[in-house]
């Protein structure tokens, strides 16, 4: 073998060693790799990357909307919590709610309750648990009570209870016509409404 085809024989050797040790290095790091993270802590981190649409991370505090509604009377809505809805993004569920319309006659509605859903895109809310409204000397307590911006009406529903400085009323429904500040008290069980009136 003359020298030429040795020096190409070693080169080749050295070639293919090279070659072996890189293949060696690259598969034996990817191996490691893969084993630097354990089947469980992968698992956390996946269900923590799926967890980032929950409504833990859709939550917010001391939350405060203004506006006003189709007829031009001011409201401000304060809710201590509230989440995004996660199949409707116009919608808004709140916790402890406080909301107070300002009317063009400078009367002023109050209304508090524990939940409530606030739609903000037509500006309707519903109000849950323990409501109490207070409007001029009147407060008015139920568990569900619905602003709908589109017909311009508060309808409470749900063990209805008004106390007047002339007496005290229980209704199954009250619907507030804001409009025309009438109000339509009724009974859907007997058809009576149970009231006692002062005489002072």
């Amino acid at each position: 073998m003359n020298r030429k085809k040795k020096i190409r024989f070693y080169q080749l050797i050295f070639l293919l060693a090279g070659g072996i040790i890189i293949l060696f290095t690259y598969v034996n790091d990817n191996t490691k790799q893969d084993g630097i993270i354990s089947e469980n802590l992968q698992k956390k981190i996946n269900d923590k990357l799926k967890g980032n649409n929950n409504s833990e991370n859709n939550k917010f505090y001391n939350v405060k909307y203004s506006g006003l509604d189709l007829e031009g009377n001011r409201y401000i809505i304060l809710a201590e919590e509230a989440v995004n809805s996660s199949s409707n993004i116009n919608m808004v569920a709140m916790k402890d709610v406080k909301a107070t319309f300002y009317f063009k006659d400078d009367t002023v509605l109050n209304i508090s309750s524990r939940e409530g859903d606030y739609n903000n895109k037509t500006l309707d809310i519903e109000f849950r648990k323990e409501i109490k409204a207070i409007y001029e000397n009147s407060e008015l307590y139920a568990e569900k009570a619905i602003f709908s911006n589109s017909n311009n009406s508060l309808v409470v529903s749900d063990k209805v209870k008004i106390v007047d400085s002339k007496g005290s009323m229980l209704a199954d429904r009250l619907i507030f016509d804001i409009k025309d500040k009438t109000l339509n008290i009724s009974s859907l069980k007997n058809s009576m409404i149970k009231s006692k009136i002062n005489y002072k």
